[in-house]
């Protein structure tokens, strides 16, 4: 039996220490904190010396307002800052630092020198833990804190630290996340007085690329919206751009890189439609909320935050990401690689009809169609047979579904964004004319999407039509796909679908969604089958809906192989252009790509 301790003071060293624990895990910790105070100075210009990846030596100098020689002794002591003075300052911090722990922290687990020279002051000055005053010094303007031998009077921290290499890199990394937020601040870094990065003050978008590379911005959207008391700028890149690993994702909240499940959660669900499987989408974003409405307080190495309304500030970033992912569709990203700027631009929100073309003279111009109404009715109804018909579907919405969406206006002709087409391409594209170049498309991505957005639409109206079979479909199903059938009756009845079982092990499908009558119907119904497994029997949410649409739509779009005329071709054209998003495949994949006239000029060289 062990024997009581008396409760006790912790000495000021084991205090030190236990808070370095939370603040200081690696070099790359104690590197964030110095250039963060850096910024906080008012920094022009930050220049950071590395050795052996930050744990020999990391120096960061600059030229800010500097420290006066009666407060440097004060700097390395715990809780003493010059951020903040009362609890009302705490709950709207505007600096990067405030808890006042960081020099401590660092200088009770490594050798620390701090020298810095005001404008007011005639020399520098300089100090370090344990001395009794500072002594002068050579320096100039601005604050310079030299790190030593990090953790090796604490070998069990010590053993902890990985390579030199891996170390460096994720000292790097700090450096990269507080260069995005302040572009205006130059930076320089050197490892093993050797220069890696150099970066000058630029604009947001201009650092974005000096950091991050050119190709972030050119597979960008810029994003900048204002609601209320919070905004947002940055840029998102293209689905098509994604990347298996989540590793250029930025966000900032009133500058301070942090991780957030709440935004986290917003951009994913603003990504769901047009994002394929586990891929991860790059951006960099920057959050301005009122300081009062949000808590930096949170975590000891300010990596978390806390929103006084989460709620509003995911339907902030959800609608603003799915704005610009929907209203830049089209614009330079899926170009042909002859030109990268040289993309078709096409905003499909923005063209509610298109009466017509304009074409060479005398040539004949044919009425535009409906993709819907020609490609996807029942054969009976495209062959001029009346709805009502055994077997089709009824209502109002059903008739409206094959009458044409694109009838010929009194108006002046316009170019279509997309052009006319002129062929279908390996039964598996459409090639198109537009009036820069010629455009290719895929016809199953391209209609996915279009059938995708027209079952969404259509359940939010409430009037996604039910086309009964004049044939039912039966097929083999499972003990647990058949209980699965009648525990989500309702939820399959809601999408259009009725199924029965015919037999132990046998099911009947009797309709489905009049839009999708025409796809292979054992394999759709077996695909919802498996989402609704998957999701469970609970009342759908938004997401789980869209997953079992995207599904449908995929299942419910036109094959590859199958013929189309150019009627039919110039049908789904048109529906892409009044398609929000048409710019990509429910998967994340483009539907199209474009080439100006001066791109096949090139392909020939022409004019050269």
């Amino acid at each position: 039996m062990s024997t009581r301790r008396p409760i006790a003071q912790l000495p000021d060293l084991l205090i030190s220490q236990i808070a370095a624990g939370e603040v200081i895990e690696r070099p790359s910790s104690v590197l964030k904190e110095l250039v963060e105070n850096a910024v906080d100075a008012g920094s022009q210009t930050i220049e950071i010396r590395l050795e052996a990846g930050g744990i020999r030596r990391i120096a960061v100098i600059d030229d800010g307002s500097g420290i006066e020689a009666n407060e440097l002794s004060l700097a390395l002591t715990r809780h003493a800052t010059s951020k903040i003075s009362s609890l009302s300052e705490l709950e709207s911090v505007h600096s990067m630092g405030f808890r006042g722990e960081a020099l401590a922290s660092i200088a009770s687990v490594a050798q620390l020198t701090l020298t810095s020279r005001t404008r007011e002051a005639t020399h520098a000055w300089s100090y370090e833990s344990g001395m009794a005053e500072p002594i002068a010094a050579a320096g100039a303007l601005g604050t310079t804190v030299d790190v030593r031998y990090l953790f090796d009077q604490v070998p069990a921290r010590r053993k902890f630290l990985r390579a030199e290499a891996t170390e460096f890199g994720h000292c790097i990394d700090a450096v990269e996340r507080i260069a995005l937020a302040f572009p205006e601040v130059g930076f320089r870094v050197f490892h093993n007085d050797r220069a890696v990065r150099q970066w000058l003050p630029a604009t947001i978008l201009q650092r974005i690329s000096d950091v991050l590379g050119e190709e972030f911005n050119e597979h960008g959207i810029e994003v900048n919206a204002q609601g209320g008391l919070i905004s947002m700028l940055g840029v998102v890149t293209r689905p098509t751009a994604s990347r298996a690993r989540a590793d250029r994702q930025f966000l900032y909240v009133n500058g301070r890189h942090v991780r957030d499940r709440t935004v986290a959660h917003a951009i994913r669900s603003a990504y769901a439609d047009v994002l394929h499987g586990d891929r991860q989408p790059s951006f960099v974003l920057f959050l301005q909320i009122d300081p009062v409405a949000v808590d930096v307080n949170v975590h000891p190495a300010k990596h978390e935050v806390r929103f006084r309304d989460s709620g509003a500030v995911h339907r902030f970033v959800s609608q603003t990401v799915t704005q610009a992912l929907s209203g830049t569709a089209g614009t330079g990203g899926y170009t042909a690689p002859a030109s990268h700027q040289s993309g078709e631009t096409f905003h499909p929100a923005r063209h509610p009809t298109y009466p017509g073309q304009s074409h060479p003279a005398g040539e004949q111009q044919s009425a535009p169609y409906s993709w819907q109404s020609v490609a996807q009715q029942p054969l009976h109804l495209r062959e001029g047979t009346a709805p009502g018909y055994p077997g089709s579907s009824t209502g109002p919405a059903a008739s409206a579904q094959w009458q044409p969406l694109y009838q010929p206006l009194n108006e002046e002709p316009v170019t279509w964004p997309l052009g006319r087409a002129l062929a279908q391409v390996h039964g598996i594209y459409i090639l198109s004319q537009t009036a820069k170049g010629l455009a290719l498309i895929d016809m199953h991505a391209a209609h996915e999407r279009v059938v995708y957005e027209q079952l969404k639409h259509a359940l939010d109206e409430q009037t996604l039509p039910q086309q009964a079979l004049l044939v039912p479909v039966v097929f083999r199903v499972t003990e647990k796909e058949m209980a699965l059938v009648q525990e989500c009756h309702e939820q399959l009845l809601s999408l259009g679908f009725e199924m029965a079982a015919a037999g132990p092990q046998s099911m009947t499908l009797r309709a489905v969604p009049a839009m999708l009558a025409r796809g292979d119907l054992e394999a759709l119904a077996r695909g919802v089958l498996r989402d609704l497994d998957q999701i469970g029997a609970s009342r759908l949410l938004t997401e789980q809906r869209n997953t079992l649409l995207a599904t449908m739509a995929c299942h419910g779009a036109v094959r590859a192989n199958r013929q189309l005329t150019i009627e039919e071709m110039n049908g789904l054209l048109r529906q892409m252009e009044q398609t929000e998003r048409a710019d990509q495949c429910n998967h994340g994949r483009p539907t199209w790509v474009h080439w100006n006239v001066s791109d096949l000029d090139k392909l020939f060289l022409r004019g050269q």
